[in-house]
C-alpha cells in the first residue's frame, strides 16, 4: 500500500531530488517564526500566545475550519493556475482580472435565468465564468505566441482594465435597483446558490468541485503526454520545438485553462458568498495564490500543502486580535513570514555555495597532502 501511495503522489523520487529544497524551505520557516516572534516582543506581546492564537483562531471550532479550508480551497486552485501556465512556459499574472471577468459573467448569467431549474442554470453559468476568464487571458497568452509581446506587462495591465471595467459596470448601468444595496448586480436566483457545509462559516458545497478540479490539474500536469509536453515547453522551448512540439499551441492552452480555472473561482466566489457580483468580489485573492504557486516552484502538491498554511496564516490572524495583537503587527508579522518563504530560492543558493565551497576546500586540502 505504501509502495502505490508513494508512486502515485512521487514522494520517493521527489524526496531524493527536493531534500536541498525542504531544508531551505524549512530553515526559510524558522527564520520567518523568529523573526515574527521579536516583532510580537518589541510590541509588548507573547510570542508563543500570538502564535498560539494564530493556530487557535484557525483550527479551534468548525467555523474557523470552514473558513481556513475555504480559504485553502481558493488559493489553491488559483495557485495551480499560475502552476499550469507557467509550465507551459508561459507566467499569468492577469488571474485577478480573469477572476472579475469569470464572477462577472456568472453573476449576470445566474440573474438572467432566474426562475431556471438550478441543475441547468447552475452548470451554464460555471461555463460562462470559465470562457469569461478562459478568454481575458488568450488576449495577453496571442500576443505573447505571435508578436512576442511580454505577457506580464500585458497580464498586469488587463488586470486593471478587467477590475476597472467591471466596478464601472456594478456601480453604473448594471447596479440592481434593490434598495439598501450600495453597489453590486442584481442578486442570482437562492435555488443557485451553492449552501454551505458548515454553518456561519465560508466553507460551500463549491469545495468539492475544487478538489476534483485540483486532482484533476495535478493528473494532468504530472501524468499525462501534454503535462510532459507543456514541461519540456516551459523549460526549454526550442528543443521542444525540434522535437515536434507544437509550444506556441501549448502556451496558449496553458494560458486558457489558467484564465478558466480563475473565472471558475470568481464564479464560486459570487454563487458561495455574495450572490451578486460586487468590485470586492476578491480581496487581492489571486496575488496569494501566485506567490503561494512560485514559493513552491510550480510543483502540484505542493501548492495545495503551502494553500492549507497560508490558509492558516491569514484566517488565523482573527484569532490574534481577540489575544490583543493589533492588526497591524498581525499584518507585519503575517508579511516577514512570507518574506521569507518567498526568499527561499536565495537561502537554498546560499547553502549550496557554502557546500561547494567547502568541498573544494578538501579537494584542494586533499590536493596538497598528496603533494
Amino acid at each position: 500500500m505504501k509502495k502505490v501511495f508513494g508512486q502515485i503522489f512521487g514522494f520517493r523520487r521527489a524526496a531524493k531530488v527536493n531534500a536541498g529544497y525542504l531544508l531551505s524551505l524549512a530553515i526559510s520557516i524558522l527564520l520567518a517564526l523568529l523573526v515574527g516572534a521579536g516583532i510580537m516582543a518589541l510590541s509588548g506581546h507573547d510570542p508563543i500566545g500570538g502564535y498560539g492564537a494564530l493556530i487557535t483562531g484557525a483550527l479551534s471550532s468548525k467555523r474557523a475550519i470552514g473558513d481556513t479550508l475555504a480559504k485553502t480551497a481558493t488559493l489553491c486552485l488559483l495557485g495551480l493556475s499560475v502552476a499550469i501556465a507557467a509550465q507551459a512556459g508561459i507566467f499569468n499574472c492577469g488571474g485577478e482580472g480573469q477572476l472579475y471577468f469569470g464572477a462577472m459573467a456568472s453573476a449576470l448569467l445566474g440573474a438572467k435565468l432566474s426562475g431556471a431549474p438550478a441543475v441547468i442554470a447552475v452548470p451554464l453559468c460555471l461555463i460562462a465564468a470559465m470562457l469569461a476568464g478562459a478568454f481575458w487571458a488568450f488576449i495577453p497568452a496571442w500576443f505573447k505566441v505571435r508578436l512576442k509581446v511580454n505577457e506580464v506587462i500585458t497580464t498586469i495591465m488587463l488586470n486593471s482594465v478587467a477590475t476597472y471595467f467591471c466596478a464601472y459596470l456594478s456601480n453604473g448601468p448594471l447596479k440592481t435597483a434593490e434598495r439598501g444595496i450600495a453597489s453590486g448586480t442584481a442578486k442570482i436566483d437562492n435555488a443557485f446558490a451553492f449552501s454551505r457545509v458548515i454553518n456561519l462559516s465560508n466553507l460551500t458545497t463549491s469545495i468539492f468541485v475544487s478538489a476534483a478540479v485540483a486532482l484533476l490539474l495535478w493528473y494532468l500536469m504530472r501524468r499525462t503526454t501534454i503535462g510532459y509536453e507543456m514541461k519540456l515547453t516551459g523549460e526549454n522551448e526550442r528543443f521542444a520545438n525540434y522535437t515536434g512540439i507544437h509550444s506556441k499551441k501549448l502556451m496558449l492552452w496553458g494560458m486558457i485553462i489558467s484564465g478558466a480555472i480563475c473565472g471558475m473561482v470568481g464564479m464560486f466566489e459570487v454563487f458561495g458568498l455574495h450572490k451578486r457580483f460586487t468590485d470586492s468580489v476578491s480581496n487581492g485573492f489571486f496575488w496569494d495564490g501566485m506567490l503561494v504557486a512560485m514559493i513552491m516552484r510550480y510543483q502540484p502538491f505542493g501548492i495545495i500543502l503551502m494553500s492549507a498554511f497560508f490558509g492558516i496564516l491569514k484566517i488565523g490572524g482573527t484569532g490574534m486580535e481577540k489575544v490583543g495583537i493589533p492588526s497591524e503587527t498581525i499584518l507585519i508579522v503575517q508579511s516577514v513570514i512570507i518574506f521569507f518563504m518567498a526568499a527561499e530560492h536565495g537561502i537554498s543558493e546560499s547553502i549550496r555555495a557554502r557546500r561547494v565551497r567547502r568541498q573544494a576546500r578538501k579537494r584542494a586540502a586533499k590536493e596538497g597532502g598528496a603533494k
